[in-house]
């Protein structure tokens, strides 16, 4: 079986779409699966996943919109030699501005997870005419709370469980690394109870991981925050850990069109342990 297939048949979701290839005006070749017609919606992963991660969000939500997901440069399919440019969150905003702009689609319904919700995020905030509506389901980053604190970054603990994750990694110890990461952003035995697909991709991913971890995700501000003027959905868990669900609820009080939905018994990766309340939620919001 292809890794397509085989996703589809370890997951029991339907299978995704043959990917195709859109050249942005840098030079990057972009990887994505493209499913659907309506408005577009657009999809951006997290940490350590690829567009197989919206595999149970494509087929169902296709029905109602064109729903297109990427893999961000770095990350699989692509091989690290043959990929342009810088790994890094600011790239990455460049990158699907590009994209988007490749594909004729704005403007797009923007889905972001994790990391890939402080890329939509700050795609909103910089090119707010290539985004109908926002989605952010437990984004990533650090909070500034108090006005003066303008270094914000995250707790010094998990700081430095990221740096002994990004030498793991490099040391090529990845399933050690890989458990100590996807448990700290998730729940405690998460890694070792997780699906055969997930582990894969996350391993076809690993050596990205220490790229971004050594590249740091600015803070959320109530000033940034007010810098997104399109429509606004946080999602979070209602197991996730608190930094998400901290950043949920200042984001649902400092963006002015927001609101806010959050999944019953999952954690951080709500959209593949309960899809079918993720999809609704997604699918309401995104009509209205």
């Amino acid at each position: 079986m292809n890794a397509r297939t085989d996703f589809a048949v370890l997951t029991g979701v339907p299978a995704l779409p043959e990917a195709s290839f859109a050249t942005t005006a840098s030079g990057i070749s972009v990887p994505f699966v493209d499913a659907g017609d309506g408005e577009p919606m657009l999809f951006i992963h997290g940490s350590l996943c690829d567009y197989r991660y919206w595999s149970a969000q494509i087929a169902p939500l296709s029905k109602h919109f064109r729903c297109i997901a990427p893999s961000l440069s770095h990350y699989w399919p692509a091989v690290d030699a043959f990929v342009r440019g810088e790994f890094g969150w600011e790239a990455h905003v460049a990158e699907m501005a590009e994209f988007i702009e490749a594909m004729d689609i704005a403007p797009v319904h923007l889905v972001g997870h994790s990391r890939g919700g402080c890329v939509a995020f700050h795609l909103a905030r910089e090119y707010p005419r290539l985004v109908k509506s926002l989605t952010l389901a437990d984004p990533g980053g650090p909070l500034q709370i108090a006005p003066q604190a303008e270094n914000a970054t995250l707790p010094p603990a998990m700081n430095a469980l990221r740096a002994r994750v990004a030498d793991l990694i490099d040391q090529g110890e990845f399933n050690q690394g890989l458990e100590m990461f996807v448990d700290s952003v998730s729940m405690p035995g998460f890694w070792s109870k997780s699906t055969e697909s997930f582990r894969r991709m996350a391993l076809d991913n690993a050596l990205t991981l220490p790229k971004q971890l050594r590249d740091p995700l600015p803070a959320y501000s109530r000033d940034i925050a007010r810098d997104i003027k399109c429509r606004t959905l946080l999602i979070d868990g209602q197991k996730s850990p608190r930094m998400f669900r901290n950043n949920v609820e200042k984001l649902v009080e400092w963006v002015e069109f927001a609101e806010r939905v959050t999944i019953n018994g999952a954690s951080h990766g709500m959209n593949v342990a309960n899809p079918g309340a993720f999809n609704r939620a997604l699918l309401a919001f995104a009509s209205a």
